[in-house]
């Protein structure tokens, strides 16, 4: 019987890289993004979870977005909402997740660059991608006696259509991140967990 993939954001560039992967290695992958659910709502995640006829086994949390901006030109409405898109999303997700996910389960979360290093002009963005690395290392210890693994990505630049529309060009393709995010989720990196991956 294949393993259950539960992709968030799988509807995205990357999202829908990692989808392709997974489905191409013979896992059975649900798809959750924005037109089905509201990632930012933690009783809506909860909900999700709880109406999945079929239960993940892995779990890619890839929802996620930039807006530029510095620490001085910040504006409320613009910090909260790259908090929520890329912190919130991956919380909610990895708590539902974390009460339901089998033993020897594994969740990959999507950060950034940003988030390892900060990033002139993106202030609230590295903020919150830097949370979700401290999010991913705190998991995998609280997980750790149940053998449910948490991992991080942390591209760069990724080559999407958007970032070249923006004049942004030398990114990594979708599919090497799918690529590695497929064998951070897989029983070949079984030995990984609190591990954040540059790619």
């Amino acid at each position: 019987m294949a393993d259950v993939a539960l992709v968030c954001g799988g509807a995205g560039a990357l999202g829908s890289a990692v989808v392709e992967a997974l489905q191409t290695r013979g896992d059975e992958v649900i798809v959750a993004d924005k037109d089905t659910l509201d990632l930012t709502d933690a009783a809506a995640v909860e909900a999700y979870w709880d109406a999945l006829e079929a239960r993940p086994r892995w779990v890619v949390n890839a929802a996620g977005g930039f807006r530029p901006g510095s620490v001085v030109n910040s504006e409320p409405p613009d910090v909260r909402f790259l908090i929520q898109l890329n912190l919130e999303t991956a919380w909610w997700s990895c708590r539902a997740a974390a009460r339901r996910l089998p033993e020897g389960g594994a969740i990959v979360n999507v950060a950034a660059h940003a988030g390892v290093a900060g990033g002139k002009g993106s202030a609230a963005y590295a903020v919150a991608k830097a949370g979700v690395i401290r999010l991913t290392e705190v998991l995998a210890l609280e997980l750790a006696e149940r053998s449910i693994r948490v991992n991080a990505v942390a591209p760069r630049l990724i080559d999407t259509a958007a970032n070249r529309a923006a004049g942004l060009t030398g990114g990594t393709a979708p599919a090497a991140i799918a690529a590695t995010i497929a064998f951070l989720i897989s029983d070949d990196a079984s030995a990984l967990t609190g591990s954040v991956l540059p790619v």
